[in-house]
């Protein structure tokens, strides 16, 4: 497997992983509407990437379809959220959100990084479905790197100087 082979890869999955922690976040926040809604609609963003790179896989030797990748948090997170509500350990909503959106501006920017390689070897082997893909595909991480980016800088200093 050649090296734009394991960046499809690991974009697909990453992407998934995305998808997932954007839908989770957004029902975990739902009271917050702007959180909520704009999380569902980037996660969808990110459900159309997966989609995309799974139709360029074949071109590249890569059956995507079946991808073993993260869609949702998983039972172990889900499990020690509960037990922590249980024992009044539960961060408060706050911070919460602020970890939520940290974890997410960290997921797109692993992406955007894999989308901009990807693109880089695109245009080295002159492949322009790659091209693109990359090309479609990229600029909508970048907005979900900015909403994550910009929420967290209007919501920090009140959230973190809060008694």
């Amino acid at each position: 497997m050649n090296g734009i082979a394991l960046t499809l890869r690991a974009l697909h999955h990453g992407e998934k992983h995305l998808a997932g922690q954007l839908t989770t976040v957004a029902e975990r926040h739902r009271a917050d509407h702007e959180i909520h809604h704009v999380a569902t609609d980037l996660a969808a963003w990110s459900r159309e990437h997966v989609r995309r790179l799974a139709d360029a896989g074949p071109a590249h030797g890569l059956d995507l379809g079946d991808f073993a990748g993260t869609s949702a948090p998983g039972v172990l997170p889900t499990l020690r959220e509960k037990a922590a509500e249980a024992v009044g350990h539960r961060p408060e909503p706050g911070l919460l959100l602020l970890r939520d959106l940290r974890q997410l501006h960290l997921d797109a920017t692993g992406n955007s990084l894999h989308w901009e390689m990807l693109a880089q070897a695109a245009q080295a082997t002159r492949d322009d479905g790659l091209l693109a893909l990359t090309a479609a595909c990229h600029p909508q991480t970048l907005r979900q790197m900015r909403w994550t980016n910009t929420m967290i800088k209007i919501l920090s200093p009140q959230i973190l100087t809060s008694p």
